[in-house]
């Protein structure tokens, strides 16, 4: 009987939590809509408007590097090989 009366009370309190903050978002897009600030003089706007900048300079070099220098068999091969080297390299200390 406990458990189920906490189980209720914490629902309650839950949901009058969402419901608070709920009213908070509400209240806080009414000021700023209400300001008279036009969209233009928005930081997130300007934000975006340079991060796009930045995204068209980095476009061209993404385009370079996207075209493979080896083929995937190429590119197993050497990591096999490593790999190896790696493991003789361990063998061979272990051995001194």
């Amino acid at each position: 009987m406990r458990k189920l009366l906490m189980w209720i009370v914490v629902s309650v309190g839950v949901a009058a939590l969402v419901r608070k903050l709920r009213r908070r978002g509400d209240e806080g897009t009414s000021e700023v809509e209400s300001a008279d600030e036009s969209p233009a003089d928005d930081p997130a706007d300007e934000l975006r408007r340079k991060l796009a900048g930045t995204r068209d300079d980095e476009a061209p070099a993404a385009d370079d590097a996207a075209e493979p220098e080896a083929t995937i068999d190429d590119r197993r091969t050497e990591v096999h090989e490593e790999g190896r080297a790696a493991i003789d390299e361990m063998q061979q200390s272990t051995e001194e």
